[in-house]
């Protein structure tokens, strides 16, 4: 009995901040829709500035099947581009983190081109690739593969230098080093920077489709607001919400898994 008290109360503190960290939000949600709604029958809102939540509602029941169809291209370019930004990145903070020469050469000039805004580039993309999904998944790697270079890489040489000296001393290799210490002290920094990387993926692939695509819910937004129809603008960025919000969940998923699989708890370095 007292085993079970005693599980009882380690579990009620968990349970009690995953129910504050679930409902704090959606309340907070409610209360800005509600407020939304009677801010617009109050102040009697014309639909063609700000639509009442109740009228993107609508046109989600009523055009659903238009707009699902819409955001599946979008969804598919956003999870490709995260995944090659992210691939990319970790692979050159990698190969930064083991070449002091290559991280002299090649990190300046990866701050600079960051420099450049990606939207001055979009011509040149949609000359070399034309006009479609490509140009767009282009635009979004671009974007998303800064915040994932720069994170991985500070996660890389932010392990503690005693336990380098230590590994070291023990005489192992480069390679074991790299797996057994500095990677898994990496982790908080690589997914830190996943996180952000998910966030910038919905803004280059929406930036992509405004520019080049023909189809997606950013070539809707283009559509809906040229025609005035803002509650179809609001609803397919209430979508756009929705894909962001999963893409970042997988990406916080995998992270607990990753902390998981090393007992919980993922190290955290101090940069050298």
């Amino acid at each position: 009995m007292a085993l079970l008290e005693e599980s009882f109360q380690k579990r009620a503190p968990v349970a009690g901040r995953f129910r504050r960290s679930m409902l704090l939000p959606l309340g907070s949600a409610v209360l800005v829709i509600v407020a939304w709604q009677v801010l617009c029958a109050m102040m009697r809102i014309p639909p063609i500035l700000l639509p009442p939540p109740s009228a993107v509602w609508r046109v989600l029941q009523s055009n659903y099947a238009i707009l699902l169809d819409e955001a599946l291209p979008t969804a598919t370019e956003s999870v490709l581009s995260f995944v090659i930004a992210s691939a990319l990145g970790v692979a050159l903070a990698v190969s930064l983190s083991f070449s002091a020469w290559m991280r002299e050469a090649l990190y300046p000039n990866i701050v600079m081109f960051q420099l450049i805004p990606k939207i001055a580039l979009a011509p040149l993309f949609i000359v070399w690739l034309g006009v479609g999904e490509k140009t767009s998944t282009v635009v979004a790697v671009f974007i998303a593969f800064f915040p994932v270079v720069v994170s991985s890489a500070t996660g890389l040489v932010s392990t503690k230098p005693e336990t380098l000296q230590l590994c070291r001393s023990l005489a192992a290799s480069e390679w074991q080093v790299f797996r057994m210490v500095r990677f898994p002290y990496a982790m908080p920094f690589i997914f830190a920077g996943m996180k952000v990387g998910a966030t910038m993926t919905m803004i280059g692939v929406i930036v992509g489709e405004f520019i080049t695509a023909q189809q997606g819910l950013g070539y809707i937004i283009m559509f809906a607001a040229g025609a005035g129809e803002t509650a179809t603008v609001l609803a397919a960025i209430v979508l756009l919400c929705v894909i962001g919000l999963a893409l970042y969940v997988v990406v916080e998923l995998a992270e607990r898994a990753v902390r998981h699989w090393y007992g919980g708890q993922m190290p955290v370095g101090t940069v050298i």
